[in-house]
């Protein structure tokens, strides 16, 4: 007979590995409905996680992840053993998502919220021509590039990682801002930005180089300005083992060849 547990509510991505453990984690431990949860258990990869992550944005739902997906950066290993002594013992990591704020070719405006990074990409063949401000200043009058990201901490091993950007540890208050392909200026590899500012993204000859502009998994096409600032009032709630932390993850990240 399985063992009820309803402060648990578990969650899988469509691959066979998480369906598979789902079927055996409801089984051994039983599931709530989420609204009645303690604890939201995602089995997936780090591409679900910040889907589940952007469902209970400032709910107060803890979420506790467990990797049946490739990478699993953001989850914890995957084990059906003892998960109510480790989620007790597990480590409240709280995150303040960036927020895009766009104004689009079309007239609308619209916003969203990204874990990770907001990214803006050239929507042709032509490099995007971008003008950058931080807090009202103008920093980069004029960048051609692919692209550009302002990353946080969190999601400084993800896309940021790959366009070489630096890896933040957790607790820095810090952003990265990295180009994609920089052009011009051609030696220009990036910033590190306090938290708490703002950073304004102007696309200079919308109509011949129009860009896309993109905060987690949501896109907006062709946007004329970003904005890009902390926000304040959403907060995700993430669970981590302690002898593996995401903080201790990002360390060791920076090491591996």
């Amino acid at each position: 007979m399985p063992l009820v547990s309803p402060s648990f509510s578990f969650f899988a991505s469509s691959s066979q590995e998480a369906q598979a453990a789902l079927v055996e984690l409801v089984h051994l431990y039983g599931t709530a409905v989420p609204e009645e949860a303690d604890v939201i258990v995602a089995l997936g990869g780090d591409g679900f996680m910040l889907q589940i992550l952007h469902q209970t944005m400032n709910s107060g739902k803890r979420v506790y992840g467990m990797n049946r997906g490739s990478v699993g950066f953001l989850m914890n290993d995957y084990r059906i053993g003892d998960l109510p002594e480790r989620i007790a013992a597990a480590m409240e990591n709280d995150f303040y998502p960036l927020r895009m704020t766009t104004t689009n070719a079309d007239g609308t405006t619209s916003s969203a919220l990204a874990i990770n990074e907001v990214s803006l990409f050239r929507q042709s063949h032509q490099a995007a021509k971008l003008r950058v401000e931080v807090d009202g200043h103008v920093r980069l009058e004029e960048l051609i590039c692919d692209g550009v990201m302002v990353a946080t901490p969190a999601g400084s091993t993800a896309y940021n990682f790959s366009a070489h950007g630096p890896i933040l540890p957790l607790e820095a208050p810090l952003l990265a801002l990295t180009p994609v392909s920089a052009y011009r200026p051609r030696h220009w590899r990036g910033a590190l930005l306090p938290n708490k500012v703002a950073v304004d993204i102007h696309v200079l000859e919308a109509d011949k180089r129009p860009v896309n502009a993109v905060a987690d998994h949501r896109e907006v096409k062709t946007v004329l300005h970003v904005h890009i600032a902390q926000s304040e009032e959403k907060t995700a709630i993430v669970l981590s083992d302690r002898d593996r932390s995401w903080s201790d993850r990002i360390v060791a990240e920076q090491f591996n060849n």
